[in-house]
């Protein structure tokens, strides 16, 4: 039985699309019977990853971001892709693809919605642990990403004095400090 606050999409449509998202356009009708319309970016689930190196450094990820037009500090991080079935199988392919580390395990931490009043993203966080480089990184063609390792608690301060920006990064960070570590 659905929820009494639930809208009824009754019509709904690809608005725009291009690699990465989509906007989506519904037809709704409110719980009070008013018929209106909703748009939201369609992005799906992501994963983002904690990875700490055998000696406990924090491998970190820099990289240009060209909507804010500045490098990014963060985690690596990707969408999950068709062939990747689970979210632990996503963790695997991006820390790989994107720093070229492995982990010896992977646990999950967390999982969000970071943006659900205007779009259907979800971010799982795992913690990846006994990460060693193993592979050259294996970057999409639009990529561009220096990786470096860091202690816990300097990435840990960077969230605190603003200097790591990036969002999905902080959330992550600021979780495992809070409850796991």
């Amino acid at each position: 039985m659905a929820d009494e606050l639930a809208w009824n999409t009754v019509a709904d449509d690809i608005a725009y699309s291009c690699p990465g998202f989509d906007i989506i356009h519904e037809d709704v009708v409110l719980p009070d019977g008013t018929e209106t319309d909703f748009d939201f970016l369609r992005e799906g689930d992501s994963v983002v990853v904690l990875p700490l190196t055998s000696d406990g450094e924090v491998v970190i990820i820099e990289e240009w971001r060209q909507a804010v037009k500045r490098v990014n500090r963060a985690l690596p991080a990707g969408s999950m892709e068709a062939n990747d079935g689970e979210p632990r199988a996503a963790v695997a392919r991006e820390l790989r693809e994107e720093t070229g580390y492995e982990a010896a395990t992977v646990n999950h931490l967390y999982t969000a919605e970071p943006a659900n009043g205007y779009a259907d993203s979800v971010f799982h966080y795992f913690l990846a642990e006994g990460c060693e480089p193993t592979a050259q990184q294996d970057l999409d063609f639009n990529e561009s990403i220096r990786v470096e390792t860091t202690a816990f608690d300097a990435l840990l301060e960077s969230v605190r004095n603003g200097e790591l920006r990036d969002g999905r990064s902080a959330v992550g960070i600021m979780y495992y400090a809070l409850f796991e570590r």
